[in-house]
């Protein structure tokens, strides 16, 4: 784990950037959590080549419609189109009607990012339905979301060239150092991370690697689809994420992290590098770091990834 850390805090130089990228008028993407740090530097990225951007967030004082129009100003020769999406994955029973206004306007979706996320929210934080707000949040949520867009995620795979049709999902290093060994998502403890009050931590972890567990699965049930599914630690990053943290702490830690475009130029890499393909699945990192993918279980996997799987749709049954 030691070498893993090394990588976050000296990572290589980005291998993959906006310089890499060609033009991406008609491509249409949507970025969660793009109203702010990490999801708002990737929807400039995009927006600069003229892609069709959705930026969804949360409809919070009207922060994603100003980030939206900082967006477009900085780049004003731009052909592409932002638009907002409202987003609260934190209450299942609205997420249905984001998607819903998302394919009243689209029938293709090239990209999805799964980047939003919540860290160590003050004690007692839950969902609408009463789940610990980071499983709620960072999983639940997005794995609903995902699944609603999934039928237009096929069907345009298979009219673009292989490879180019993604869901991304965003992990971080927190997964290999606070996470249960061997299997990451500990199934007997799901229902009951919102009654511990001293292991905010620790949920974020299992949050993430959480995150990991869907990317692989997802990659194993829609291989034949078309429809690439990858992993990523974004990198060790200044971003809007450690706002929960003591202030004191946020100030030692600064030193060490990246401005949040480097974390983009690492969701950039899995959502459209041509190196990223259906025969080498896998997790990304620290810009363009390579690590393998967990196995399923026909290969010798402990099959938490499938149960991680089937226990979240049997919690999204009523949100369909």
């Amino acid at each position: 784990m030691f070498s893993t850390f090394w990588t976050q805090v000296f990572p290589p130089r980005p291998l993959f950037t906006e310089k890499s990228l060609p033009d991406l008028q008609g491509k249409v993407y949507i970025v969660t959590g793009s109203n702010t740090g990490v999801g708002k530097a990737l929807a400039q990225i995009l927006f600069s080549k003229n892609a069709r951007v959705y930026i969804a967030a949360q409809m919070e004082r009207k922060r994603p419609i100003k980030q939206s129009g900082e967006i477009s100003q900085a780049d004003p020769n731009s052909t592409g189109e932002l638009a907002f999406l409202p987003l609260d994955l934190s209450d299942l029973t609205v997420i249905k009607s984001s998607v819903e206004s998302f394919l009243a306007k689209e029938n293709k979706l090239h990209v999805l990012f799964n980047n939003a996320g919540v860290m160590a929210p003050p004690t007692g934080s839950k969902t609408a339905q009463g789940y610990e707000l980071q499983l709620g949040v960072n999983d639940i949520g997005h794995f609903l979301f995902t699944k609603l867009l999934t039928p237009t995620l096929i069907s345009t795979a298979k009219t673009e060239p292989p490879n180019t049709v993604r869901v991304v999902w965003v992990s971080s290093l927190a997964m290999e150092i606070g996470a249960p060994k061997s299997v990451g998502v500990p199934m007997d403890e799901l229902e009951k991370l919102a009654d511990n009050k001293s292991a905010r931590y620790r949920n974020y972890c299992i949050s993430k690697a959480g995150n990991y567990l869907y990317a692989a699965e997802f990659a194993q049930r829609h291989r034949a689809d078309g429809v690439i599914s990858v992993a990523l630690n974004p990198g060790y990053l200044a971003s809007d994420l450690f706002r929960h943290r003591w202030l004191l702490l946020q100030l030692l830690m600064r030193p060490m992290q990246f401005p949040p475009v480097f974390g983009a130029y690492t969701e950039l890499f899995a959502g459209l590098s041509p190196d990223v393909t259906d025969k080498e699945p896998g997790n990304w990192s620290g810009w363009s770091i390579w690590w393998e993918a967990i196995k399923p279980e026909t290969d010798g996997g402990n099959g938490t990834a499938r149960k991680f799987w089937e226990w979240t749709e049997n919690q999204i049954q009523p949100y369909l």
